[in-house]
């Protein structure tokens, strides 16, 4: 279907979502206002009328107040402009106007009522007058339209919003994935109108379930960044909650449009000196809102479009091809020799060095609100979404991909919200929400799946040819939908809440590697030569059909909640709740027989029955009339992505079956015979090994297998909090600031990992590390490791998912504004200081990946360790001016700055087959420094230059007689700054705006190419610096050789700088 075609089916498919119950996993959607109501004197006012109007829409809530004096409406819409009108026999009425509420926040709004004057006049005060307030219980931050609009967004994306707050991170080298707190992006919740919008499989780095943001960023009203909400609604995160709401349509018409571009002229060619060619390129934006009444007063409706088209950048290239990142170690006669023997001995064209790739992306969001009458308020959300782009298979500065190896991505997401907002009385209220998505996930090999994925080891690099590994088979769609029903009771100074949610998830992933295989080569001479080190071949059981080997599942989490909120005395307000989530199914993975006799339990297990309490506990103090301090305590759990559940469903050893082949072996002179290509011809690469492709018919045995622990607990996230906001004085600086400070610490309860239920520990490194040996307990010639017959085989794995002690984070922040009304100027500086610590950081949506892809001493023990996603101290500034040069006629300009250190990295071996600790995983053992050339757990090979290795050693700040820690060595510091100028023109008539802008990224580059460079360690932040061996006999060490590398390398995509202009007109 075309995008216009879904958009003109838009109005259809909202009208027929009213009689279709759908749902997804949802966070706070609008907000609330609270207050009290007393007399001079103090004394409580029961039984006055509220009356709260949202002034643009006419929407009306009615409320009164307890006893106490206590109101408290919910449910209602985010933003503002509000009227609070009180009235009471015997007082004076009274009205606060200007009201803005906060999403997922309480406005507390406290009233003195005056006696009444014999007139019937109301006094009017404004929200800032009486210091109106909007409290959240949790360190958060809340970025309102003005925000929004002012920000240097020149991704117009949400990480351009909330990488203001210094403990949000943007990982510019990684598709500017969101990291919070030091913990995983994995780990955080993305909701839009209460829709769960996060990337539900664990696939996109972005945290989106498509390519970019799936909706327009002029549809979002507000957003705020949660990183302990006490609330008990709130779960499904153990990072944090990223949570939108969108705009909605009012009594009056309106709208905008806008237009920006970009292209080649307008980026940085040069870099530290040195100038590289910009590939040609032009990328424009465009898209328009409207929205507006369709009955005054009563139905509503706003929409946004939004399309992108641009290219994909791909800047790594050969030493000395003038790339922006060239791959030091890997030379153009290496790049040239490669592509040779591809060609002409091997007979296959593996592409050059990858050129631009046109990406195109498209979102519509339809939105309609229906005031039913005072007391119950409609609102149903479209959104559909749809983008394709070309991407790297592995694309870090260690790594270079010929052409071809590079894939499609692409994703098709429609969703569907509904909310129901009811006051059923002056003390009860309710919310009922049902949302829907579906998500359609393509990823294939630009050229076919001809060709398997080759890799060459270049120096400390590594070479890529032919079709990925991970895309020769790969298909992925899913659904989720969720139900939910929240009720609130304010009974005296008691604010209830309750309710239950049920998310379910459908799924079915088709994804099997090496269908093509994966060919494996130690050097160019060996790739020359035919002489592989290892090949893998997988396919599904029996037929070697990848088709065969799709999985579907489902599976709920059910929740329910309650809560009771305690206003109390001199301004103390206490929340304390329970939460329980809990895992139903009726699906598991074929059971193993083989697996059950090699372990001891069924791999045919689920998440079925598992469940989790979480306690929350928290308070506010209003301890000033302009200080307020917060705190709690509570668990949060959920997060983890599908994709290590559905993991052990497609590796079952019986659907699929995965084999390595570990030579050598040559397959040029060999005897081996290779399964027909499409041209009829058996050729090495071109088709797999025979006998490999016989053994998965026949359905080998020790085929590996992904499984859950029978042990397994639901991951949870302990995290304690302690804040203030102070909004007065400072000394020696004057009134009118706001301070901001916070503390969370978070403790791990039952991280998730990855365990290889093969290995038995044999020996004892020289260091006392553990060294280890697969082992088969379902066969009697293999169940202790040094046996002969089980020495002289090759076995795959067997991945658990199971739980790992340790991991904490402590995080520190300050953030200090002021705003002067009367120059147009405002700014905000912050500071976060952030201590991170997991036993694995869980990077990859592969389970072996997850168990491979982390530095480790004990790779079945791993032990907590700095974080790969510590960012230690993050500096952020914002400053915005806005002044009117012509009449009516305002310029805007907003500067963002950014000081961060980046992440840290560890010294590894760089053996190549995992010989010497025996779990096959490559360059991701700790390195052992030794203490000198005469330390006697270490030989060194004649030929080793041990002055060179201790010189690096001393200059890189490697402990001697110690193994290397993981991330320990810290990140260089990196500085960046933003901007964004805009001009207002006449308009076409009145009451529309026209403007120019231009947002400037990376500014100091701009002004000088030595500034605003980021430099840090690549994935997997892991530098491999020493092959060796292991002798036994001497129970030493032998280092071979030492091959020195650069621990961190330049990114620069991130370091360039870029203009962007545009044009926009609202009305």
């Amino acid at each position: 279907m075309t995008f216009m075609k879904k958009l003109s089916l838009s109005a259809a498919t909202i009208a027929l979502l009213a009689a279709a119950p759908a749902a997804v996993y949802a966070q706070e959607t609008s907000s609330s206002l609270r207050g009290s109501v007393t007399d001079g004197a103090g004394n409580s006012v029961s039984g006055a009328s509220v009356t709260i109007l949202h002034t643009p829409s006419g929407s009306v809530s009615r409320t009164s107040t307890g006893v106490n004096g206590g109101f408290s409406s919910s449910g209602l819409r985010v933003g503002g402009p509000y009227n609070v009108t009180v009235t009471a026999d015997g007082f004076q009425p009274r009205r606060v106007e200007g009201v803005f509420l906060a999403l997922g926040e309480s406005m507390s709004l406290n009233l003195e009522m005056s006696a009444a004057s014999g007139t019937s006049d109301v006094v009017v005060v404004t929200a800032s007058a009486i210091q109106a307030m909007n409290t959240a219980v949790g360190p958060n931050s809340t970025f309102t339209l003005q925000d929004l609009q002012e920000t240097p967004a020149i991704n117009r994306a949400l990480a351009d919003v909330v990488r203001q707050d210094p403990r949000i991170y943007i990982d510019e080298s990684f598709n500017d994935s969101i990291q919070c707190a030091g913990a995983n992006p994995r780990y955080n919740s993305l909701t839009v109108d209460g829709l769960g919008l996060n990337d539900g499989f664990g696939l996109n780095s972005n945290g989106y379930p498509t390519q970019r943001m799936p909706f327009s960023y002029d549809a979002i009203e507000q957003v705020s960044v949660e990183l302990a909400p006490f609330d008990v609604e709130y779960g499904g995160f153990t990072a944090c909650n990223i949570n939108a709401v969108t705009k909605s349509g009012t009594n009056e018409f309106h709208g905008g449009v806008f237009y920006d571009y970009t292209s080649d002229a307008f980026q940085g060619d040069s870099l530290e000196g040195s100038s590289f060619t910009v590939p040609e390129y032009d990328q424009k934006r465009y898209g328009i809102t409207f929205g507006g009444p369709i009955i005054q007063d009563r139905l509503f409706f706003f929409a946004a479009y939004e399309r992108f088209e641009g290219i994909d950048i791909f800047d790594r290239g050969p030493e000395g091809s003038g790339a922006p990142t060239e791959i030091t170690g890997f030379t153009q006669a290496d790049y040239a020799d490669i592509l040779d023997i591809a060609q002409n001995v091997y007979g296959y064209n593996p592409g050059g060095v990858p050129g631009n790739a046109p990406v195109i992306d498209e979102s519509i969001l339809v939105r309609v609100d229906w005031n039913i009458n005072d007391d119950h308020r409609f609102a149903l959300t479209y959104n559909q979404s749809e983008g394709a782009n070309r991407t790297e298979s592995d694309g870090d500065n260690n790594e270079f991909e010929y052409e071809n190896h590079l894939y499609n991505r692409g994703s098709d997401l429609t969703a569907y919200t509904a909310q129901l907002f009811s006051n059923w009385t002056d003390n009860f209220s309710t919310e009922l929400r049902a949302s829907y998505q579906e998500v359609d996930f393509t990823q294939a090999s630009i050229n076919g799946t001809d060709f398997g994925e080759v890799q060459i080891r270049v120096g400390g690099n590594t070479v890529y040819l032919g079709a990925d590994d991970s895309r020769q088979s790969n298909e992925l769609n899913y659904s989720t939908m969720t139900l939910k029903g929240v009720g609130h009771y304010q009974w005296n100074d008691h604010y209830f809440t309750f309710g239950a949610e049920r998310l379910t998830y459908d799924i079915f992933n088709l994804f099997v590697q090496h269908t093509e295989g994966e060919w494996r080569f130690n050097s160019i001479n060996d790739f020359r030569n035919g002489d592989v080190n290892r090949i893998y071949y997988g396919n599904a059981r029996g037929t070697n059909n990848p088709a065969d080997a799709g999985a579907s599942f489902a599976y709920d989490i059910n929740t329910v909640y309650a809560q009771d909120e305690w206003s109390g005395p001199n301004g103390l307000t206490v929340i304390a709740g329970l939460r329980y989530d809990w895992y139903t199914t009726d699906d598991v993975p074929n059971e193993n027989a083989n697996f059950i006799a090699r372990n001891g339990y069924t791999n045919a297990d689920s998440l079925d029955g598992r469940g989790l309490i979480q306690p929350r506990l928290a308070f506010t103090w209003d301890a000033r009339r302009d200080l307020t301090v917060r705190g709690g305590f509570g668990l949060y759990s959920g997060g983890n992505p599908n994709v290590w559940v559905s993991n052990n469903f497609a590796n079952d050893g019986l659907t699929a079956v995965q084999l390595t082949n570990f030579g050598p072996q040559n397959l040029l002179t060999g005897t081996e015979t290779y399964v027909a290509d499409e041209g009829g011809t058996g050729r090495p690469i071109f088709g797999v090994p025979q006998s490999m492709y016989d053994s998965v018919a026949s359905g080998a045995a020790n085929s590996s297998v992904n499984a859950i622990d029978p042990d397994f607990e639901i991951p949870a996230e302990w995290k304690a909090a302690l804040g203030f906001t102070y909004d007065g004085d400072l000394p020696f600086l004057g009134e009118g600031y706001t301070v901001m400070g916070d503390l969370l610490y978070s403790q791990s309860r039952d991280a998730a990992g990855i365990v290889d239920a093969t290995l038995e520990q044999v020996d004892t490194a020289p260091d006392g590390r553990p060294i280890y040996r697969s082992i088969d307990r379902s066969d009697p010639d293999c169940v202790v490791p040094t046996a002969a017959a089980c020495s002289s085989r090759n076995f795959n794995q067997d991945f658990i998912l199971t739980n790992f002690d340790g991991g904490e984070s402590l995080v520190l922040s300050l953030a200090v504004s002021r705003e002067y009304e009367n120059l147009g100027l405002s700014w905000t500086a912050a500071y976060a200081y952030t201590q991170s610590e997991d036993a694995n950081p869980m990077t990859s949506s592969v389970a072996f990946s997850n168990y491979a892809g982390v530095a480790v001493s004990d790779p079945n023990n791993p032990q907590a360790a700095t974080s790969n996603y510590e960012i230690p101290h993050r500096f952020t500034g914002r400053v915005s001016w806005e002044h009117d040069f012509f009449d009516d006629l305002t310029t805007r300009a907003t500067l963002f700055g950014q000081v961060s250190q980046s992440r840290g990295y560890s010294f590894a071996f760089d053996n190549d087959d995992g010989d010497i600790f025996g779990d096959f995983a490559d360059r991701r053992h700790l390195l052992y420094v030794p203490t000198d050339a005469s330390d006697p757990l270490v030989r060194f090979a004649p030929g080793f230059d041990t002055a060179a290795f201790f010189a690096y050693a001393d200059a890189n700040g490697l402990a001697r007689g110690a193994i290397d820690e993981r991330n320990s060595h810290e990140g260089s510091w990196w500085t960046k700054l933003d901007l964004r100028v805009e001009q207002e023109f006449p308009a076409f008539a009145p009451g529309h705006r026209a403007a120019g802008y231009l947002v400037i990224e990376n500014l100091g580059n701009l002004i000088s190419d030595e500034w605003g460079i980021l430099t840090q360690a690549s994935y997997p932040q892991i530098r491999s610096i020493v092959d060796a061996d292991y002798d036994a006999g001497t129970n030493q060490y032998v280092f071979e050789s030492f091959n020195a590398q650069t621990p961190e390398s330049r990114v620069s995509s991130a370091s360039t700088w870029q203009v962007l202009f545009g044009v926009k007109y609202d009305f």
